[in-house]
């Protein structure tokens, strides 16, 4: 006789639940940031030659690039492109590796493989050299730099730091000089 009780409040209970409201669904995420092009110089050389594109992955633990190779030459300069503080200075995974985190930005750019001429802590300009390009046995075809860009854990196209001026491939021009008559 106790158990019908039982079990129409069990019964009701459960009605009420099945026509209870749904929980609202879950606000998106705020949209992130765009890269903001503030870099104001290559991380080698002037206009390198992009070996490897950004390839993002379609997951956090999928195939993909994340970052960009640059031809550089075994002992070129490697230089910070935009104001910031390094963050790491040293040896992973038996390469030399260098990040620097933006100033001013959750942004923080990484160069491998590097022989770090900067420490952890110190405060880095746009052009500033922060190492030299390693000879390590290289995955590009000669040797190359890696170049990432990261907001948090999530990389992002690190080409997306360069404003248009030098992205631009054209060619070199040389503007008139006022008062000097340009040749016949």
């Amino acid at each position: 006789m106790v158990l019908l009780p039982l079990t129409m409040a069990l019964l009701l209970l459960l009605t009420a639940w099945a026509w209870a409201d749904p929980p609202p669904p879950a606000p998106p995420p705020p949209p992130r940031a765009p890269v903001p092009a503030l870099a104001r110089t290559w991380p080698v050389g002037v206009r390198p030659l992009v070996v490897r594109g950004w390839e993002p992955p379609a997951t956090a633990y999928g195939p993909g690039h994340r970052g960009v190779d640059l031809a550089a030459p075994v002992g070129s300069a490697v230089r910070a492109v935009a104001p910031g503080r390094v963050s790491f200075a040293g040896r992973v995974a038996g390469r030399g590796a260098v990040s620097v985190e933006l100033t001013g930005t959750d942004l923080r750019t990484t160069y491998e493989p590097v022989t770090p001429s900067v420490t952890k802590g110190e405060a880095v300009r746009a052009g500033d050299v922060v190492g030299a390009v390693e000879a390590t046995g290289s995955h590009c075809p000669a040797t190359c730099i890696h170049w990432g860009l990261l907001r948090g854990d999530t990389y992002l196209n690190p080409l997306d730091l360069l404003p248009p001026w030098l992205l631009e491939r054209g060619p070199s021009r040389l503007l008139p000089v006022l008062g000097v008559p340009l040749p016949e």
